[in-house]
C-alpha cells in the first residue's frame, strides 16, 4: 500500500498524518508530524472477545526515544528502562477520552503504543499523541466510535493560547489545560493554573473544543479514504429470566442492607447476600454460573442504590444529600518528621507527611526536553489494606501516580518559589 498522507494547520502548527509505509501489519498505524515533533501511532485489536470477561482490557503505552532529542539514555547499560513518570501520565492522559468511545460490552483486547521518534522543544509530543492515536484507531476496523480531537490550551493577559509552547504554568502562560473531545462532546479535561476564574477556565474548555474540531474533520477525511471496514460487533444480550431470578432472591435484602450505615457491617451483609444468591441460583442442575449470577447481583446492587438516590432516600451512610461527613484534622502524629497530619473524612483517612530538604535534595529529571530539578515531590500510595484487599505492596503503580499527579496540580499553586522558599520539600 502506498502511503496516504492527510495534511492540515492546526493553529501555529502544520500537521502530517501519514499512513501505508511503517507498521503494516498493525490494524491501524499512524505517523503524526506536527512542525518536527513526530509520534508514531499503533494499534491492535484481539478478533475474538474474551470469555468471562467483565471489563474493556485496553492497554496503552507512551515511550519517549531518547534518540528523538538526539541523546544516548544514560546509565550503566545506556538504554530506556522502566517507564519514566511523564510517561505514565501520558498512557492515562490518552486513556481516558479513548475507551468511552468503545462499545458497552467490548471485551477484545486492544493495544496502543504511541512512541515519540523526533522532537522538536517547542511543541510537546501529547497532543500528536492524542491525535495520532484517535486517527489510528479510526483506520483500524476496530469499532470505536471516533474521531477525538485534543488541545492545549493556555492564557495570558486575557488571550487563550492553542497549542502553545512547553508545559505547566511559566512566566508565558498562567494556565496549563489539555481537552479532549468528538465533534459535539468534551470527553476529558486536565489543568493546572494559576487561579484563574471559572469563566475563564471554562471558557478554555470551550476555546480547546472549537479549535480541536479541524484536527477531527481531518481525521475523519483520512480515515474515509483509507480505514478499514468495521468489525461486527453484538453486544451480549442480556438474560432476562436470570436478571429476574436475581432481582426476586436478592432485591428486597440488598435494599435492607444498603440502610446499614457502618460500612464492614454493610460489607458483610452484601457478602452474605451473595452467598445465599449463589447457593439457591447455582445448583448442580442450574443453567447458570456462579459468574453470571455475580454479575447480574452486580448490576442489581447499582440498581438499588441508583433507586434509593432517585427516591430523595438518604445516602448509603445515613446523610442526605447537602450534608458531608465528619471531618477531623490532626497535626503532628508522628514525632520525628518534620511534619505529619491525619485527615478523617468519615471512614477514609490519609496520613501526610512532610520532609524538608536543600536545594541539593531536590529531584533530578532527566528529560527528552533536557535534564532540571523538581525541588517538590509529592508521592501517593495506595496500600491494599486501605480496601480491606490483600495485593501486591512494592513500586507506584499507574494509579498512584496518576492520583499523586493531581494532588499536586491541586497544590502546586500554593507553594512558595525557590527564591522565597529554597528547600526541597
Amino acid at each position: 500500500m502506498a502511503p496516504i498522507k492527510k495534511e492540515f494547520q492546526y493553529g501555529d502548527h502544520k500537521v502530517t498524518l501519514e499512513t501505508g509505509e511503517i507498521a503494516r501489519q498493525a490494524d491501524g498505524a499512524i505517523m503524526i508530524d506536527m512542525d518536527g515533533t513526530v509520534v508514531q501511532c499503533t494499534v491492535v485489536g484481539s478478533k475474538y472477545p474474551g470469555e468471562g470477561r467483565d471489563f474493556f482490557p485496553m492497554t496503552v503505552d507512551y515511550q519517549e526515544k531518547t534518540y528523538a532529542a538526539g541523546k544516548i539514555p544514560g546509565g550503566f547499560f545506556r538504554r530506556e528502562g522502566r517507564p519514566a513518570e511523564k510517561e505514565i501520565l501520558v498512557c492515562r492522559l490518552i486513556d481516558r477520552p479513548v475507551r468511552p468511545l468503545f462499545p458497552k460490552g467490548f471485551t477484545n483486547e486492544v493495544q496502543i503504543i504511541c512512541t515519540v521518534m523526533s522532537l522538536n522543544p517547542d511543541v510537546d509530543p501529547e497532543i500528536p499523541a492524542l491525535l495520532g492515536t484517535s486517527a489510528a484507531l479510526c483506520i483500524s476496523g476496530l469499532p470505536f466510535n471516533g474521531p477525538l480531537g485534543a488541545a492545549r490550551v493556555g492564557y495570558k493577559d486575557g488571550a487563550y493560547l492553542l497549542n502553545a509552547p512547553g508545559s505547566g504554568i511559566s512566566e508565558h502562560t498562567d494556565l496549563d489545560l489539555v481537552v479532549a473531545g468528538t465533534e459535539n462532546a468534551v470527553l476529558m479535561v486536565e489543568s493546572e493554573a494559576d487561579g484563574l476564574p471559572e469563566d475563564v477556565m471554562l471558557g478554555a474548555v470551550l476555546f480547546g473544543h472549537e479549535q480541536m474540531q479541524v484536527a477531527i474533520t481531518a481525521i475523519k477525511e483520512l480515515a474515509a479514504e483509507v480505514g478499514k471496514p468495521v468489525m461486527v460487533f453484538e453486544p451480549p444480550v442480556e438474560d432476562v429470566e436470570l436478571k429476574s431470578a436475581v432481582e426476586n432472591a436478592a432485591a428486597q435484602a440488598l435494599a435492607q442492607a444498603y440502610t446499614i450505615a457502618d460500612k464492614m457491617e454493610r460489607y458483610t451483609r452484601i457478602d452474605e447476600i451473595k452467598t445465599e444468591t449463589l447457593a439457591a441460583l447455582c445448583g448442580s442442575e442450574s443453567k447458570w454460573t456462579e459468574a453470571a449470577v455475580s454479575d447480574a447481583l452486580d448490576k442489581l446492587k447499582k440498581k438499588v442504590v441508583r433507586s434509593r438516590i432517585l427516591a430523595g432516600e438518604p445516602r448509603i451512610d445515613g446523610r442526605d444529600t447537602k450534608t458531608v461527613r465528619p471531618i477531623k484534622v490532626r497535626t503532628g502524629v508522628l514525632p520525628r518528621t518534620h511534619g505529619s497530619a491525619l485527615f478523617t473524612r468519615g471512614e477514609t483517612q490519609a496520613l501526610v507527611v512532610t520532609t524538608l530538604g536543600t536545594e541539593r535534595d531536590a529531584q533530578i529529571i532527566d528529560a527528552l526536553e533536557g535534564s532540571y530539578r523538581e525541588p517538590f515531590m509529592l508521592h501517593y500510595n495506595f496500600p491494599p489494606f486501605c480496601v480491606n484487599e490483600i495485593g501486591r505492596v512494592g513500586s507506584p503503580k499507574r494509579r498512584e501516580i496518576g492520583h499523586g499527579r493531581l494532588a499536586k496540580r491541586g497544590v502546586l499553586a500554593c507553594m512558595p518559589g525557590l527564591a522565597d522558599f529554597p528547600y526541597a520539600i
